[in-house]
Order: structure tokens, then C-alpha cells, then sequence
């Protein structure tokens, strides 16, 4: 199997809503997309998969000197070695893939954040980035593009957040500000618990708005000259806030549920995006 093909192989595996934008990119930008999806899913399993924090932590610093190789060296994982002409064929910083590894080891080291200040700094590493470096792959003219990615990629993250309080609550995870919970009388025990108090109710919705705000914020920034490059962003944008609308209107039921949209459905969000375009 070549290194393309692993790559590919691993982005199929995920299921994730991400993918369904790829198939409107060309056939460069949709590989170099392919292998960058398949980079995150890698480091991120890393700490998922690993019940030993110590060596899931080695596993990452081979990571980093795996990503280090990638920019002037022989790196020997399949994603690394297809990483290598996405890198120089779209100029994307070594930096930025080490920020992604970074926020990966995040969550070795915190599973809970004081507030939305600290929250943040997670959210940027592990999706900002992300979206910064899908920005340069999409191609823009105006640099308020990449303000654009960065809010877009934090709205993704606290979609994310807000869809798997339960899922992430079983991994003794809770990435819901510790003050806001306070804030709104939830407490860590009602989360890890599963407790679904009019209180949590609320605290969600609170979370839900502010996710909106960075939908808009995002969308705000987007220079009209750049939004037809950026459509397969729009594209995940649609779908993911699709999830945002699901989790509302379903109840917030998210301790105990995980909210997900159906393919066909994607697929007339994608469409219809694109087309909007």
C-alpha cells in the first residue's frame, strides 16, 4: 500500500462530516486534504487510543521529530512521507502541524479548563490550526481569509465540545469552562454522572449561543473574493452548524446521546452550499 492510499484509507475510517466537503475540491487540494485529515486523525488517536499517559506522550514527541523529518529529513510513517509534497506544494508551516501535536497533549495534561480563555487556547490548536492550514490548501487572495479559519475553526471545536459532553464525560473529560458550569450551578459530578438538571439545560444552551457567534463572526470576515475557493470550508461549515441546530432542537440531550446527520443529508447540505457559491 503507498503512502497516498493509507491515507485515504484512514480518512474512510473516521466517518467524520469533514470528508464530505473533499469530493468538491480538485483532485490536488482533495488529496492534500486527504493526507492533512488523516495527520489529525493519527496524533488525535494517539491520545484517544492510549490508556498510558506516559506513552501516549513518547508517542507524540515521535510525532513532532516524525512532522521535523517531513521538512528535512527521511520520515518513516506513511501519513508523514504523503505529507511531503502537500507541505511544499502548498507552503504550510511546519509550526502549525507542531501546534496541532500540541493541542493533542493538551489533553493529557487537562481534562478540564477554568474558563473560556484556557478553553480556547485548546480549541485553537486543535481546529484553528487546522483550518488555517486547510485555508492555505483551499487557496485565498485576501489575508482576512485566514481570520475567517481561525473563528470558523474554533466554532467547529466547540461544536464538537457541545455534541460530545457525554461521549467526552466517559473518558473523565469536560471541556465545558469550570466557571460557566459554576456560573450556571452544574457541577462536575452532574456531568460525569450524566445528570440532565434544568441547569445543564441551560448551561448548554449558553454554549450553543456563543458557538453561533463564532459561526457568524467566521462568516463575517470571509471576503466575497475568496469565498468560491473557500466553498469546501462553507461546505463543512453548513454541516457542522447543522449539527449545532440538531443538538438544540433535539433537547440538548447530549449526556447520554450523540447527535449525527444522516449521509443523504450531508450531501443535499453540501450541494446546496456549493452551489450558493
Amino acid at each position: 500500500m503507498d503512502s497516498y492510499q493509507y491515507c485515504v484509507d484512514k480518512t474512510k475510517q473516521s466517518g467524520s462530516s469533514f470528508t464530505s466537503s473533499f469530493r468538491f475540491l480538485t483532485q490536488d487540494r482533495r488529496q492534500a486534504m486527504t493526507v492533512l485529515y488523516a495527520f489529525c486523525r493519527e496524533v488525535d488517536d494517539v491520545v484517544d487510543e492510549c490508556s498510558d499517559a506516559d506513552v501516549a506522550r513518547t508517542t507524540l514527541n515521535w510525532w513532532r521529530n516524525e512532522v521535523a523529518a517531513v521538512f528535512g529529513g527521511h520520515p518513516t510513517h506513511p501519513v508523514c512521507k504523503a505529507l511531503i509534497p502537500v507541505v511544499a506544494r502548498f507552503n504550510l508551516p511546519q509550526e502549525h502541524l507542531q501546534e496541532i501535536i500540541d493541542g493533542m497533549e493538551m489533553d493529557l495534561d487537562q481534562p478540564r479548563y477554568a474558563d473560556f480563555k484556557s478553553l480556547q487556547l485548546y480549541c485553537y490548536r486543535v481546529a484553528s490550526v487546522v483550518g488555517l492550514l486547510s485555508a492555505e490548501i483551499f487557496g485565498y487572495t485576501d489575508r482576512e481569509t485566514l481570520k475567517y479559519a481561525h473563528d470558523l475553526g474554533i466554532a467547529f471545536q466547540l461544536t464538537n465540545i457541545i455534541r460530545d459532553v457525554g461521549e467526552d464525560a466517559r473518558r473523565n473529560r469536560i471541556y465545558l469552562p469550570m466557571d460557566e458550569m459554576q456560573q450556571f450551578g452544574v457541577t462536575a459530578a452532574d456531568i460525569l454522572n450524566s445528570r440532565e438538571t434544568p441547569n445543564f439545560q441551560k448551561l448548554m444552551a449558553f454554549q450553543i449561543e456563543r458557538a453561533q457567534r463564532f459561526y457568524d463572526q467566521a462568516l463575517a470576515h470571509l471576503p466575497a473574493v475568496d469565498r468560491k475557493a473557500q466553498s469546501a470550508g462553507l461546505i463543512m461549515a453548513a454541516i457542522y452548524r447543522a449539527v449545532l441546530e440538531e443538538v438544540e432542537r433535539s433537547g440538548c440531550h447530549v449526556l447520554k446521546e450523540r447527535v449525527s446527520l444522516g449521509t443523504g443529508y450531508k450531501l443535499w447540505l453540501a450541494l446546496k452550499t456549493w452551489w450558493q457559491n
